[in-house]
């Protein structure tokens, strides 16, 4: 951070945002269940700001591609800000609070694939690993921490004054991302005038390059298999494990311990690695952690393979992103990227659908096990195809990919 200051400006904007964000989540969860009384109706606000998002994903990666990428991530953070503002001030009826929180959501749908291909531009080729694993870290640790900062604040400020404080997070993260340099558009060969077209250009465009398509693939259905776990802990914990709440807290707390340790270990040790064996032991061992968490016998040896899973999740997200930023050319970088996070969103929708009617069928740990198989069998196709289709593409372009 010190010799790069314009990635420092956006690890700072991307913590005070995503602490903001935390705040907020935190504050409309309590105020739609106090004002509705309705577990669906948190279930909705949860659906929209994760789930509804992801439709917009091509058309979000195409935006990133098509203007400056400064200027995109100032105005999605202006943009957030003044609708969370809106919220604050009128608390609105839940048909309009859903409405305004989906907008939201689709302005930092936008900002995720600008930020993410922004960073290539930023550092050296050969600090890509270590300023993905720094963004990392400072967004999860924002994450993490957020709730915990709501509680202490709520008290003070109310719903109302915790929502300003997040309204005002992204006005702050808006001035900081003013030391990052413009970044004009590079358009990647004979672009089509049309946002639409362009977003279609990057759906073809990763249809047709193996190397992303694997990645891509290979990413979704880890997560496909893998995403009912927090669903999948609780039952755990209550059910099999015979525990409380408090058990409960920790078993969903210990994949973020993880998480943040293996973003710390990357920054310091990412370059040393082999980005093709980081994202296939990223696979691998999150996978595998919820198949040994089905086969636990305790909440402390749950917690214990739970957070070594979180190490796997780290891996996964730096190596999928640091080779994308060599093997993708610029000006389809936005659009790679926004379209993989997209379907990441899906995927994760589908396992929560698919892991509810497992776990309803059957129990937690027989849900953990299968999810974790159905990982590990995903990591295997992964293995087998992934660096012949690195060394083809390194050798078609030159690009060092692996």
């Amino acid at each position: 951070m010190r010799s790069h200051r314009p990635l420092a400006a956006l690890f700072t904007a991307r913590v005070v945002s995503y602490a903001g964000d935390s705040l907020s989540l935190v504050a409309l969860m309590l105020h739609v269940a106090n004002t509705t009384g309705q577990g669906l109706a948190v279930a909705l606000l949860l659906l929209v700001g994760d789930f509804a998002p992801s439709l917009f994903s091509p058309i979000a990666g195409a935006i990133s591609d098509r203007f400056d990428r400064r200027k995109v991530m100032i105005g999605c953070e202006l943009a957030q800000g003044a609708l969370v503002l809106l919220i604050a001030l009128s608390l609105p009826p839940l048909p309009l609070l859903l409405a305004l929180v989906a907008a939201r959501a689709i302005a930092a749908n936008i900002f995720l694939p600008a930020s993410r291909s922004a960073i290539p531009a930023l550092v050296e080729g050969k600090d890509l690993e270590k300023a993905n694993s720094a963004i990392g870290f400072g967004s999860n640790a924002a994450e993490a921490f957020g709730p915990l900062l709501a509680a202490a604040l709520l008290p003070f400020l109310g719903i109302r004054g915790v929502l300003l404080v997040d309204a005002a997070s992204f006005l702050v993260s808006a001035l900081v991302l003013l030391a990052v340099p413009a970044m004009p558009p590079r358009a990647h060969g004979e672009e089509p005038e049309s946002l639409l077209s362009q977003a279609k250009v990057g759906l073809g465009y990763i249809w047709r390059t193996p190397v992303v398509r694997i990645i891509a693939l290979g990413f979704c259905a880890v997560v496909a298999c893998n995403g009912v776990d927090d669903v999948a802990l609780v039952l755990l914990a209550k059910e099999t494990l015979h525990s409380g709440d408090a058990a409960v807290g920790l078993l969903l707390g210990a994949v973020g311990i993880g998480l943040l340790l293996g973003y710390a270990l990357l920054t310091r040790y990412g370059t040393a690695l082999s980005m093709t064996a980081l994202l296939l032991g990223g696979f691998f061992v999150s996978s595998a952690g919820n198949l040994l968490t089905g086969l636990a016998w305790s909440v402390a040896a749950a917690f214990t393979v739970q957070a070594v899973r979180g190490l796997g999740i780290a891996g996964m997200d730096v190596a999928s992103s640091t080779l994308l930023q060599r093997v993708v050319p610029d000006g389809l970088l936005g659009r790679v990227f926004g379209n993989l996070y997209g379907a990441i969103g899906v995927a994760a929708a589908l396992s929560y659908v698919g892991g509810g009617l497992l776990l309803d069928a059957t129990d937690a740990p027989t849900t953990l096990i299968v999810a974790g198989c159905g990982g590990i069998l995903a990591t295997a196709a992964v293995a087998l195809t992934l660096p012949r289709a690195l060394r083809r593409h390194a050798d078609a372009s030159g690009t060092r990919s692996s």
